[in-house]
């Protein structure tokens, strides 16, 4: 390899009697961009928090350019040039400070840098951090008045400026549109020829054949392979991650039963093209399209969070039009939202109470809460989704990121309902819980109108009997999912036509 920037021997970690990393041997390339892999409970996290600071290792070295490496804590990981962006944005920003304060965070907590804050210096600093990031907002406006895409992008910012030696990014582009992206991965390329290592944690195919020169994949808390010979293997470092071949989706549909919902000459906003369309009982049904094209707004209009600029929406024959979202709840409409740190997970809840909080009624008898029935459905959510944990009692908070979005999409899964929708329900989860997920889900289907969005086209060919395209908050294309013309779709996704009718409105 190249010049070594970071060199891990023999790294083991155990909490009480689980051992977690199993003598971990790893080297990172200065000016090289590995991209790391590793199903649930494979040792992702906590590699990376040895790396970072927050956990020491129990035995084995790290050696950062040659020296000894032991930080006793993020911030002393961050002065020596170890910079991490974590997949949780809010592990990144300080929603209650703005764009300035959190860009210039850590500089002011150095040693000698003055007592009182000389805010006008300090934002002509933030726009230069801005600026090299191509990060275009106001840096005075608080960070909770962001939108995800820009907070993750001022965590990204904010990381870039300690000028790191060793970059480690989890999950960066979850939350990005593919314009952000791009301009994530332009500033990635001139970090790796000025020769920064960078750790790269992703699952996504897109991602990893843009931006990896090579691939290490974990499992049971070992490296079990490393590729690094173009074209890289991405088949055979899944199969390294998961112990088994990562075979094809095979997609039964299901005979259509009769329209659930019913959306007419839906516009999502002012000057958007109408769309009509219908959501049938048994089929599942992947939206997709770019961050930006529409599928969260439609998402909110189906739950009633948001109304609609023009059109009706039937539900089983009668009109639509949730006044809240208990009366969507009520009429059989439910919604798993995305970014489920900041919209779905309650931290200061158990895995029990973080299923049951919407369905509390159906829990209770005379305003008191059945605890048994609680626990009983939230062991049998459990279950069903393989969620790794010791009980259902255990805080949300110790799960790793992919069980608590199996919590989050169980939680929705656990009752019965006539229109099930998931934005994103596979954001920052890893291969095989995207698999259990999606076969829950289908399994689930029969019976009610299921409506994903997804960003990834993979994802929505592995779960969907239909992918809707849309582009400019309307549809563009509707795909029966069997010899589906991928160009086509892709096509759609980027905007570079119209829909195959030749026409922007869907009549289905």
């Amino acid at each position: 390899m190249q010049n070594i920037a970071v060199e891990l021997t023999a790294i083991t970690k155990t909490f009480g009697e689980n051992a977690v990393l199993r003598g971990i041997d790893l080297e990172l390339g200065a000016g090289q961009v590995t991209v790391l892999m590793g199903a649930n409970g494979a040792g992702k996290s906590t590699l990376v928090k040895v790396l970072c600071g927050v956990h020491s290792a129990n035995t084995g070295t790290v050696k950062l350019y040659g020296e000894v490496f032991n930080p006793s804590s993020p911030s002393e990981a961050i002065r020596a040039g170890v910079v991490t962006v974590h997949q949780s944005i809010n592990d990144g920003v300080i929603p209650d400070l703005d764009v300035a304060s959190n860009l210039m965070l850590d500089h002011l907590a150095k040693p000698g840098s003055g007592f009182f804050l000389n805010k006008k210096k300090n934002n002509a600093e933030a726009r230069k951090i801005a600026a090299a990031m191509a990060l275009d907002v106001d840096v005075t406006q608080p960070v909770s008045e962001l939108g995800l895409a820009d907070r993750q992008l001022v965590a990204i910012a904010r990381a870039m400026a300690h000028k790191p030696k060793l970059l480690i990014l989890d999950e960066p582009t979850s939350s990005l549109s593919a314009a952000e992206a791009k301009r994530l991965f332009t500033l990635l390329d001139r970090l790796r020829d000025s020769g920064v290592a960078i750790l790269y944690i992703s699952h996504r195919m897109s991602d990893i054949r843009r931006i990896a020169d090579r691939i290490v994949s974990m499992r049971d808390g070992k490296i079990s392979g490393v590729f690094d010979e173009a074209p890289l293997d991405y088949e055979s470092a899944v199969r390294a991650m998961l112990g088994h071949s990562l075979t094809d989706a095979n997609i039964q549909i299901p005979d259509l039963g009769k329209p659930v919902m019913q959306l007419k000459n839906i516009g999502l906003q002012q000057g958007s093209q109408p769309f009509t369309v219908d959501l049938h009982a048994n089929e599942v049904v992947a939206i997709t399209g770019l961050v930006g094209s529409g599928k969260t707004e439609l998402a909110s209009v189906l739950f009633g969070l948001n109304k609609p600029s023009s059109g009706e929406i039937a539900l089983m024959g009668a009109p639509y039009k949730p006044a809240s979202q208990a009366e969507a709840i009520a009429a059989g409409v439910f919604l798993c939202p995305k970014d489920r740190a900041s919209n779905a997970v309650i931290q200061d809840f158990n895995i029990a109470m973080n299923i049951s909080v919407p369905f509390l009624d159906r829990h209770s008898a005379f305003s008191f809460l059945k605890n048994k029935s609680e626990r009983s459905t939230a062991q049998r959510t459990i279950s069903e989704l393989g969620i790794v944990c010791q009980s259902d009692t255990d805080e949300i908070g110790s799960l790793s990121g992919g069980n608590q979005q199996k919590v989050m999409v169980g939680r929705w899964l656990a009752q019965a309902s006539s229109v099930l929708v998931l934005d994103e329900p596979f954001q920052g989860v890893d291969i095989k819980a995207r698999r259990d997920i999606g076969a829950k889900i289908r399994g689930t289907a029969a019976g009610r109108a299921t409506v994903i969005m997804v960003s990834e086209i993979d994802e929505a060919l592995e779960i969907a009997d239909r992918i809707i395209v849309m582009n400019d908050h309307t549809i563009v294309g509707d795909h029966r999912n069997e010899n589906i013309n991928l160009n086509l779709v892709l096509t759609q996704v980027v905007g570079k036509t119209n829909n195959a009718t030749g026409s922007n409105e869907h009549a289905i």
